[in-house]
């Protein structure tokens, strides 16, 4: 199942930034100061002012990336003085971690939240194991407070509860002598309730307290998480309305007293640029930004002071007026973990509020220039230990990076090709394969990331790629359905923001993104082997069973006749690979030119 945004609506504020570690940043802010009367205690001491800076630190999206991600994954965008922008390497929890602490130094008061996808989608390392090496990690970071994500689901609600309490694995059982104890930190599902008893299935909202200051946390993920995840993921669940839900607890937090309100939601945005310290408040409260958290943020109600946001992978801090036409901070912080989000919340001792004026908000690049963590280097390496034996066995040979970025992408391509090959295995008969694009975790990179040297691909690689343990399904479709599946690409769900299906190598037509809807998808160019589509005829189509479930809005895909049901996915990547390269003969990166673009 991918990671992909799925457009909806909401949002609102975030928070200031402590520079002194990072030394880069973005700042959103929503006033220059506090009020008059205003005088902020740094540390407490015996006699409290009225107003305390409460540092929030947060990020979202790690998918396990314990170790630094490679290729375009593993780096961030930074815009210049000059309007130039230039790349920065970033993430790793062993920078992270240090990151982290070294921001955490002065403040008496400091809160470490996430936006949800802390699991799921993640290197070998962590998914190996079902993710327990991330859920150690975290609570290394001390972690204080996360929502959901749609990845938390990838393997159930019993597997998400397992991560939040602890126990050896119900299958695979324990990998250590010490066993597995589970998140130190609380998951926060509010809008996901268990479809017998209605009530959610992790607690709703959680309280920081520290003194005489509380500030409650309430956590959603986004509501159309069942159209991102496998079916067999969210079976028994019922996801509500993000807005409907954080507003129904933000009343039951202020019904105890408690007027300080984060919202910590696993649903974002789509800034205007993908510099990270891009100011998306130049022109105007969140003109800047577009996607389904605006909407969001607009219908949250005012008690809510911040919005951590997540899921589209997206870099920004920015204001977005709440009901009330009030300016709101909403912060995100990338994705695997090359980023995180420091905030300064002031809070009035007074009110119990925060002091909206004052907060101030900024983007940091987890650089690897810093001391690595010794404690997260210990830990990586250990579980690494664990991991070689399957993960650094040859796969196969390229001659070059295959990347998974473009609307068609090379490494999108590459499994589409392998899952027809691997189909026709299975019956000679399969015509077509397709492959959803958030299910291509990453590219494939030519240089060597340990000792197995250059254009040699791992299992561990593979893994990267494609880790999700889908199946390869073949099903029969009419020809009239297969022409649908590609116009549901941009219509229907998939409108505002295109999920453009990886095409086998036999099957091209244009894109024509100068129109709009479904008419985007040029019906007359379609081409199976160089000839037009057969409405009446039928076609064997191979996906992953993600697609085949009719996920990512695809539900023609979810019609289709004369199911089989293969090995998964990966398996079939590193076969094809196998078989088609040799470190003589590499296999070349597809041209990535089967769908025509018009723009």
């Amino acid at each position: 199942m991918p990671a992909t945004s799925q457009p909806y609506p909401y949002r609102r504020r975030t928070y200031r930034l402590f520079a002194a570690a990072a030394g880069l940043a973005t700042v959103g802010a929503l006033a220059a100061a506090l009020p008059a009367d205003a005088h902020e205690n740094k540390g407490g001491g015996h006699h409290p002012s009225r107003y305390q800076d409460v540092q929030l630190l947060s990020f979202n999206d790690l998918h396990g990336n314990l170790e630094p991600p490679s290729g375009s994954s593993g780096r961030v965008t930074e815009l210049q003085a000059d309007g130039t922008t230039k790349t920065i390497d970033a993430g790793g929890v062993e920078y992270l971690a240090t990151h982290l602490r070294e921001a955490r130094q002065g403040k008496a008061y400091s809160i470490t939240a996430a936006g949800g996808d802390m699991v799921g989608a993640s290197p070998l390392v962590s998914g190996l194991f079902h993710d327990e090496p991330t859920i150690e990690a975290l609570n290394k970071l001390d972690l204080d407070v996360t929502s959901v994500g749609n990845h938390e689901f990838d393997e159930g609600s019993k597997e998400l509860k397992r991560l939040q309490y602890g126990g050896c694995h119900p299958t695979d059982g324990c990998y250590t002598d010490e066993g597995f104890e589970g998140a130190d930190f609380p998951y926060l599902a509010a809008n996901v309730l268990d479809e017998k008893t209605n009530k959610p299935i992790l607690k709703p909202y959680w309280v920081w307290k520290k003194k005489d200051v509380r500030i409650g946390f309430i956590g959603v993920t986004l509501e159309d998480t069942p159209g991102v995840v496998s079916a067999d993921g969210v079976k028994g669940l019922k996801f509500k309305d993000e807005v409907e839900t954080i507003n129904k607890y933000a009343k039951v937090l202020r019904a105890q007293g408690v007027n300080s309100i984060v919202a910590l939601i696993h649903e974002g945005g789509l800034p205007a640029s993908g510099a990270y310290n891009y100011d998306c408040d130049s022109s105007g409260a969140g003109s800047g930004i577009s996607g389904p958290i605006v909407d969001i943020a607009k219908n949250i109600t005012p008690s809510v002071d911040a919005l951590v946001t997540g899921h589209t992978h997206a870099a920004y801090a920015c204001t977005i007026p709440d009901p009330s036409g009030k300016p709101r901070m909403v912060t995100s912080a990338a994705s695997f973990g090359r980023l995180y989000t420091d905030t300064t919340l002031t809070y009035d001792r007074f009110t119990g509020d925060i002091v909206r004026t004052a907060v101030k908000s900024a983007n940091h690049v987890v650089t690897r220039t810093v001391a690595k963590a010794p404690d997260m280097t210990e830990l990586i390496g250990r579980w690494n230990t664990l991991a070689a034996p399957v993960g650094n066995r040859p796969i196969g040979y390229i001659s070059a990076d295959v990347p998974n970025t473009g609307t068609e992408s090379p490494m999108g391509d590459l499994i589409a090709d392998a899952q027809l090959a691997y189909g026709r295995k299975l019956d000679p008969e399969t015509d077509v394969a397709l492959m959803n694009p958030g299910g291509v975790r990453a590219g494939l990179t030519y240089a060597a990331k340990g000792a197995e040297g250059d254009g040699v691909v791992t299992y561990a690689e593979g893994f990267t790629v494609q880790p999700f343990s889908n199946t390869v399904n073949l099903q029969d479709f009419t020809g009239a359905q297969l022409i649908q599946v590609l116009k549901e690409q941009v219509s229907g769900t998939n409108t505002a923001a295109p999920k453009i299906l990886q095409p086998s190598a036999n099957l091209t037509y244009t894109l024509d993104l100068t129109k709009t809807g479904a008419d985007r998808v040029v019906t007359d160019s379609i081409r199976l082997n160089g000839a037009a589509i057969d409405p009446a005829a039928t076609y064997r189509v191979a996906t992953n069973s993600f697609l085949a479930g009719g996920g990512d809005g695809f539900t023609t895909l979810g019609q289709g006749t004369n199911d089989l049901v293969g090995t998964d996915d990966l398996a079939a990547l590193a076969e094809y690979l196998t078989a088609n390269s040799s470190a003589s003969g590499p296999l070349a990166p597809p041209a990535a030119n089967r769908i025509t673009i018009v723009q």
